[in-house]
């Protein structure tokens, strides 16, 4: 009988469901899309069950298509998006549309209790900054501005512990999404009553911490009914999805280093010691002793989706008979226009920006334009953009002292040929490309399998299942251009901050 492991990704734009068989091939996946809220200024939501409702048909769909033997499945990993603060019952019923991690209605109540506490006393605990992307403020804005809610809020989920509720039952908070909320311990991986207290956090509204690939719990009867899956299948607490495509990508030594292209992008360092820097993000990684020194930005493939949505024009027309993607497309056009855009320079700011400036209120800019500039080079300086966005946040580590070698890519764009070689380019680092699209749900997968005894260690689970299909080494000649541009990159935000926030 054959033997898989099951992935699933709760991302921003959609769940992606993957099946994978223990040597980290795809064996068939699926993908469901769900809605983004921006009911006002600053207010960004999903809906957690509609994530459940995906999930289920997902799955549902990937069995039935595919003509799987649910018996065959031998554990499941769950992954998802940081930060959440999805308010359930006693009964377990969602009370309120999730804050995401755009969201940053809190902003006033992370300036008070800095102002209060102390930013760097919340820091040395935290290895983190408050600030109103994180998990702590949405809860604390729940306490405040909406006290029905609060008052009869049970738990405080996160993204991947919810559908690892929904599917067993049971009520967790993994390792790896710790950080998100502000009393987490990040040297000891524990609570901290004192810090939970001057917040003004209720412990008892926080699950037990538990490790990413313990096996929490098995399917329901009901869960099993709405996904296909068989009742009792094991499933384990799962992880960031930053963190768990770290994994899929194999990072997991001192010193390696993720490049992470999805809605967001950002880089994740894998460390065996707790390195806080400030400005940059500190997580407990998926694998047990070792951290994360993560860079996370707004403007990933979410920006170059946006500037397809918003200016394909003839590409929409020409995609269904060229039988080309837009991003087939893009990448055509993009390679008409010289390295550096004749100038043009994009910041990748969309939904304002995290580390490292951490401005809810910094916008997207195009610099440089004239009459001679076309779309194509709007498009390459979104290529660009966002690799300076990579850059800024590896820069930032570096002066701290973290040395970064090289990098490995994932994520959609990665599978991108230009711009994954723009980002060596920009970076002059080495990158090196896995299976992109299913990092992620390989990382969640792998959880599984080491849970279950599939694999002795996560370092055999890499060397069976992370393949390298691809190298980009940077060109020296393009250093000079990139490096001008780059400066630019730098002044613009300052010299346009005070007008971002008018």
């Amino acid at each position: 009988m054959a033997q898989y492991l099951l992935g699933i990704d709760i991302g921003t734009s959609g769940c992606k469901i993957a099946l994978f068989s223990l040597n980290g091939a795809v064996v068939c996946e699926e993908k469901e899309d769900y809605p983004v809220y921006y009911p006002k200024p600053g207010y960004v939501e999903q809906d957690p069950e509609e994530w459940w409702h995906a999930v289920c048909r997902g799955t549902k769909r990937l069995i039935e298509k595919n003509n799987i033997d649910n018996k065959e499945i031998i554990g499941i990993g769950v992954d998802g998006q940081s930060w959440s603060a999805i308010a359930v019952d006693k009964a377990g019923r969602v009370l309120f549309r999730n804050p995401i991690w755009m969201d940053t209605r809190s902003q006033v109540i992370c300036e008070q209790l800095n102002e209060k506490i102390g930013e760097q006393e919340i820091f040395n605990l935290t290895g983190n900054l408050l600030k109103p992307q994180y998990a702590t403020g949405k809860i604390l804005w729940y306490k405040q501005k909406n006290p029905d809610v609060y008052q009869k809020t049970d738990k405080i989920l996160q993204s991947n512990s919810f559908i690892v509720f929904r599917m067993t039952g049971a009520i967790t908070h993994d390792i790896s999404q710790g950080y998100g909320i502000h009393c987490f311990d990040m040297k000891k991986s524990a609570w901290d009553p004192g810090m939970a207290k001057s917040l003004g956090l209720d412990l008892q509204m926080l699950p037990e911490l538990v490790g990413c690939h313990e096996i929490v719990g098995k399917v329901t009867p009901e869960a099993a009914e709405k996904t296909g899956l068989l009742t009792g299948t094991p499933v384990a607490a799962g992880g960031l999805d930053a963190a768990c495509g770290t994994l899929g990508v194999g990072v997991i030594a001192d010193g390696q280093t993720q490049e992470q292209g999805g809605q967001a992008g950002g880089m994740s360092i894998c460390t065996e010691t707790c390195c806080t820097v400030p400005n940059l993000i500190m997580g407990s990684h998926v694998v047990p002793g070792k951290w994360l020194l993560q860079g996370g930005t707004t403007g990933g493939g979410g920006a170059i989706r946006w500037f397809d949505e918003q200016f394909k024009f003839e590409e929409k027309q020409m995609n269904g008979e060229m039988g080309k993607s837009s991003l087939d497309l893009l990448n055509e056009a993009c390679e008409t226009v010289a390295p550096g855009s004749d100038g043009v320079i994009f910041l990748p700011y969309m939904a304002g920006e995290r580390s490292p400036i951490w401005d809810e209120h910094a916008k997207g800019v195009f610099f440089g334009l004239d009459y001679s500039k076309t779309k194509a080079h709007l498009a390459r300086a979104v290529f660009e953009g966002v690799a300076f966005s990579l850059k800024h946040n590896l820069d930032v580590a570096e002066e701290a002292g973290i040395k970064v070698k090289s990098l490995r890519a994932m994520g959609g764009s990665a599978n991108s040929v230009l711009w994954t070689q723009i980002k060596s380019d920009v970076t002059q680092k080495p990158i090196e490309v896995p299976g992109s699209d299913t990092a992620t749900t390989l990382g969640a997968a792998i959880l599984a399998g080491v849970g279950v005894g599939a694999y002795d260690s996560f370092e055999e689970a890499v060397e069976k299942t992370v393949k390298v299909k691809r190298r980009h080494q940077p060109e020296a000649s393009l250093k000079a251009v990139y490096t001008k541009n780059y400066d630019t990159y730098l002044q613009l935000y300052p010299s346009l901050k005070q007008m971002m926030h008018k």
